[in-house]
């Protein structure tokens, strides 16, 4: 299925704006990053100006190059087809289908636009944008200069904009939120295809040498005892970077090579990072005039056996799922949004949650590191994807490095999935094989998983071999009714690997009653769930579980009487402000295994 633009650019003889020079020979990916979660930064959100810009003109008019021929038309009494200080305003971060109402279920190309100051703080400085997510594919300019292209509408990007900054500047990020086959995600998704500039903008400073990047974290099978760190500098061409850890009596070196690249071993003997004692320590690092201050946590996860181990000791996993999407804000969530997610999952005795399906915004997993909540994070290789094309697998790792390297440092972040219900052929092996492969490369402190189908009954999944622990979606009471056959899977097929649970449950419409045998009240949902937390025990390979989901959201495709566009499988309501029955069995189940400890 041709998006807008593909489509347009068929009829016309013409290609897509990001398929042409000099578009396409200027990308911005996983290789700009710049590790800013521990900086002072400037907010560039805020009121900006936007335009909906269904023919994609603001490219094949070159719109950007701007604001001298603007004037001289205004001036001169030329007629002109925009003006970026008249267009109507909207809130940055938003998504444009809440923040706009005739926006709704809008797909195309947005402009957003504003002004902002500068004056130089020191000698030397150099100046970043990050954009926190534009979905989903966007491209950005200050002053008139093509800064380039980003594809992946959840990750962080980052561009150096020291050389092109006045007293005065105009930065322009025109987004296109239209869907194609070779992205990730595709077109067909089981959520809603929030679009725009919906995560913050931010100006970063720094010297003319600073730390770009840095890793630290335990190290696997030294006993608790070891403490590696990586560095990378950006500016000299050797530098030294001072680590300081002052609770745990750390004050070390790490010497930079002509790469910019560093690494270090040290002793030392921390409390370790758990949910019931998420301790984190003051990191600090230096290089010359740049400093780093950031709050990490120190442990161990590690699968031997069928078993999960945190800090050496067994763990089963009290889980819930849960998506990005509020009723006004769509994608776009607060501070207390996440916390308000996360105080629900403690509530029902969770230790972990998967972030489904896609990266959120990087608050969630501090958060989870201060709060003590376990998190599984994904990138939304997910449905339908082209498998065989080198270009979506590129895209794909990309956006995997991305995510990686943001939360590489969160002590709560145990696993990282290279997708989601795909089925087992050739090309997804070599394809999800590779991802794994790049994720164990780029993280030796964590799990690497996939949250897999049963087939026909039997789970077989060939990927299950590139894995570490086993996600497994399951639906029995919901989509296939017979429980009976779930025991079977452990008799034929599953693994000699701890398996995750990652999906099950059944919807009800909060509110809708009837008997336990009535789909869609919430007495069916509930007994669903009944029967799942006493098979689920029963199952030995099994070592977690995350029902679906924690509250109801947007989904196009879910159009009958009761769903009316919502996935309405959540154990709360789309505003969070009702718990189904459904919630205080998993709560009841929850409350009993965090009583009693892993044999």
């Amino acid at each position: 299925m041709a998006t807008q633009n593909e489509g347009t650019a068929a009829m016309t003889g013409m290609r897509p704006w990001y398929d042409i020079e000099p578009y396409n020979g200027k990308v911005v990916d996983c290789g700009t990053f710049v590790n800013s979660v521990a900086r002072p930064v400037e907010s560039l959100n805020g009121r900006w100006n936007h335009a909906l810009d269904q023919y994609n003109v603001f490219f094949k008019k070159q719109w950007w190059t701007d604001e001298d021929r603007q004037r001289f038309r205004k001036e001169a009494k030329f007629p002109y087809d925009y003006s970026f200080n008249d267009w109507p305003e909207i809130d940055v971060p938003s998504t444009i289908n809440t923040a706009v109402p005739e926006a709704k279920y809008f797909e195309g190309a947005v402009e957003y636009t504003r002004k902002f100051n500068y004056r130089k703080h020191a000698d030397g400085e150099r100046v970043f944008l990050k954009i926190g997510a534009a979905h989903h594919r966007s491209a950005a300019f200050v002053n008139g200069h093509y800064l380039g292209q980003h594809l992946g509408g959840f990750t962080p990007h980052y561009m150096e904009i020291t050389d092109l900054l006045d007293l005065h500047n105009r930065i322009i990020v025109a987004v296109d939120t239209s869907r194609n086959n070779l992205y990730i995600p595709t077109p067909l998704t089981d959520w809603f295809n929030y679009g725009g500039l919906y995560r913050d903008v931010e100006l970063i400073r720094v010297p003319a040498t600073f730390i770009r990047d840095y890793f630290v974290r335990l190290v696997p099978g030294s006993d608790f005892r070891k403490v590696a760190i990586d560095v990378v500098v950006n500016g000299a061409q050797k530098a030294d970077v001072q680590v300081e850890i002052a609770e745990l009596g750390v004050k070390t070196t790490v010497s930079v090579d002509s790469s910019g690249r560093g690494q270090a071993v040290i002793d030392c003997q921390p409390q370790l990072w758990s949910p019931d004692a998420p301790t984190l320590y003051d990191v600090v690092l230096t290089c010359g005039t740049d400093r780093v201050a950031d709050r990490i946590g120190l442990r161990e996860i590690r699968v031997e056996g069928l078993d999960i181990l945190l800090n050496g000791e067994k763990i089963w996993l009290r889980g819930i799922c849960c998506h990005e999407d509020h009723p006004q804000r769509g994608r776009t969530l607060t501070e207390d949004d996440v916390r308000t997610n996360f105080a629900l999952a403690k509530e029902l005795n969770c230790n972990f949650m998967r972030l489904a399906h896609y990266p959120h915004h990087e608050r969630s997993a501090r958060i989870a590191d201060e709060m003590g909540l376990l998190l599984w994070e994904e990138i939304p290789v997910y449905w339908d994807v082209a498998f065989g094309s080198p270009d979506t697998l590129a895209d794909a790792r990309n956006q995997l490095s991305e995510l990686i390297r943001r939360d590489r440092n969160r002590a709560s972040v145990i696993i990282w999935s290279v997708g989601n219900e795909n089925l087992d052929t050739d090309e997804r092996l070599a394809f999800m094989g590779n991802l794994a492969g790049l994720a164990h490369e780029l993280d030796d402190s964590r799990l690497v998983s996939a949250a897999c189908l049963i087939h026909n009954d039997r789970f077989d999944d060939r990927l299950i071999e590139h894995l570490d622990v086993i996600g497994m979606n399951e639906y029995y009471g919901w989509y296939s009714p017979d429980f009976e056959k779930m025991l079977d899977l452990e008799k034929d097929s599953l693994p000699d690997k701890p398996v995750i649970i990652t999906e099950t449950g059944g919807g009800a419409l909060s509110g809708h009653h009837g008997t336990k045998d009535t789909m869609w009240t919430e007495e069916f949902q509930a007994e669903i769930y009944r029967k799942q937390t006493e098979y689920v025990p029963q199952l030995k390979s099994v070592r977690g579980l995350s029902p679906w989901i924690l509250y109801d959201f947007r989904a196009p495709f879910r159009l009958n009487r009761y769903q009316q566009g919502y996935n309405r499988k959540g154990l709360l309501n789309p505003d969070r402000t009702y718990r189904k029955q459904a919630f205080y069995v998993l709560r009841d189940f929850y409350g009993r295994l965090a009583g009693e400890k892993p044999a």
